[in-house]
């Protein structure tokens, strides 16, 4: 079985994206906006065992060797990023294509 860390790094964006959910109003609840933060880390959780990643683009590899896209709807995904070593993940960071640094994202 993985072994997954999640950096204080990736837990503070994803405290401040709840906020952010929530300020915006895209979400009317902030039990929904909990439920679509847990929804992340399930993706993490269920996926990453399975090799269901990439490489990392040059620009990104400053956030993690690798990456895990999640798709949520048609018009977001992430893009969760990390290193592994052995049966180890470090979660570093997470971005979505709406990210002012996406931009820079070439496959």
């Amino acid at each position: 079985m993985a072994k997954i860390i999640y950096t204080t790094f990736f837990i503070s964006q994803l405290d401040y994206l709840t906020k952010i959910l929530y300020i915006k109003q895209y979400f009317s609840y902030l039990e929904d906006v909990d439920n679509y933060i847990d929804e992340v880390y399930d993706v993490i959780e269920s996926n990453i065992e399975n090799r269901i990643f990439e490489n990392a683009a040059d620009p990104f590899r400053k956030f993690g060797e690798n990456f895990l896209r999640y798709k949520v709807n048609n018009q977001t995904f992430w893009d969760v990023f990390f290193e592994q070593k052995d049966n180890q993940f470090i979660i570093n960071h997470i971005l979505d294509n709406h990210s002012q640094n996406f931009s820079e994202f070439k496959f």
